[in-house]
């Protein structure tokens, strides 16, 4: 029996639950966005075991939701936001952006509103330094429009507000297939909150805003000096990370499956070092995707899928933020679109999207390499994982 067909009966009179099961110290509570063209319903919230590994498989809530694909979680855990990454094509053709309250006790999910994100295939968020803003990302799989980066107040009460300011820029067109158009795959604060950094994939370019509601609450972003941070051509820039001292930052490159290296000051990125995931072999292991650091800052993950479906393990050195490749560890399984390191460190969860699973494994804190699967979770189209700490 197929994966995707047996989560179903693992959900089998779960659906909406609201109560949680008596909690142990090591329990923690998990969120999993996923695509839902199969039989995934939305957002999925479950029980984890840092103590085994091992995720509850009955749902403690199942929010109905369209392609609820990234999950952007505020700092204080009060406020869920989620792109809703409908198109042209999809049962939901409009890409949309929802907020949600989570009750401090229980974690439960409320939906507070929902508005359009203004562009198709909505694919990534994040929140400014301060919360007042939500940057989503418009990736749009077409050419026309194309992907744009829109920006969205926040109320105070967690309400998302109308999109305020829109931001495009012409594509690269190195690739033909991939790069006619803007492709926006993930915009970040900066680790001082004074400006934005904007992923564009189809522009082989990271673009650099100056972030500044209080001077013009109608456009805050404006173009930063340098506007634009310049990657190889047919790289398509997908996610960027900041260390956690914010001298540092990683970004990957999907379409070359590589990392770049930077060093951060003052709204300006300096490239530092180029690595390779996939050298030397075949186009159809490179794509790279999701990339976390430990939280003692010692190692950085990163996923590669196509056909290499491997999450690399790298030491990261902490005087100049460069990369030492350490292992490479299959993901048992297809196309791992993202994965989260639990709260303890000792498990590394991955979302494999196409062969319809999570996936848990060991992760050993000292060295950072990872060792033995523990559990394959049958779960429809994963897409985003992301931990609830009790407060």
């Amino acid at each position: 029996m197929r994966m995707h067909k047996l989560w179903p009966l693992l959900m089998a009179g779960s659906i909406g639950a609201m109560g949680i099961e008596a909690a142990s110290a090591d329990d923690y509570q998990l969120l999993v966005g996923s695509y839902t063209a199969g039989q995934s319903q939305g957002i999925y919230r479950l029980n984890f075991d840092s103590a085994t590994g091992q995720i509850n498989p009955k749902p403690l809530q199942v929010v109905t939701s369209e392609n609820p694909s990234w999950l952007t979680v505020s700092k204080d855990q009060q406020r869920l936001f989620v792109v809703n990454e409908n198109g042209p094509g999809q049962k939901d053709p409009v890409g949309r952006v929802s907020s949600y309250s989570i009750d401090p006790k229980t974690h439960a999910l409320s939906l507070i509103n929902q508005v359009q994100s203004l562009g198709n295939e909505p694919t990534h968020s994040s929140l400014s330094g301060e919360a007042s803003h939500l940057f989503v990302s418009n990736y749009s799989v077409v050419e026309d429009p194309g992907g744009t980066l829109a920006v969205l107040p926040v109320g105070a009460d967690g309400k998302l507000q109308p999109v305020v300011q829109m931001s495009s820029h012409p594509s690269s067109r190195v690739n033909p297939e991939r790069q006619m158009s803007a492709h926006v795959h993930s915009t970040v604060s900066s680790p001082d909150g004074q400006y934005v950094f904007s992923n564009d994939l189809g522009a082989d370019k990271i673009f650099v805003y100056r972030f500044d509601p209080k001077a013009n609450p109608e456009l805050p972003l404006t173009a930063a000096t340098p506007a634009s941070v310049q990657l190889p051509a047919g790289s398509g820039p997908r996610h960027l990370l900041f260390s956690a001292d914010g001298k540092h930052a990683w970004l990957t490159m999907e379409m070359s499956a590589q990392v770049a290296v930077f060093d951060y000051q003052n709204g300006k990125l300096e490239q530092t070092q180029m690595v390779d995931l996939a050298a030397g072999q075949p186009v159809s292991d490179k794509a790279a995707a999701a990339l976390h650091a430990s939280a003692d800052g010692k190692f950085l993950y990163v996923s590669n899928r196509g056909t290499a479906n491997q999450v690399l393990v790298f030491a990261i050195d902490p005087a100049t933020g460069h990369l030492q490749e350490l292992q490479r560890r299959s993901v048992d399984g297809d196309h791992p679109r993202e994965f989260s390191l639990d709260p303890s460190g000792q498990f590394l969860l991955i979302a494999n999207q196409k062969s319809n699973q999570i996936v848990v494994v060991e992760r050993d804190a000292k060295s950072g390499l990872l060792g033995k699967t523990v559990q394959k979770l049958p779960m429809d189209a994963p897409s985003d994982l992301k931990f609830l700490v009790r407060q």
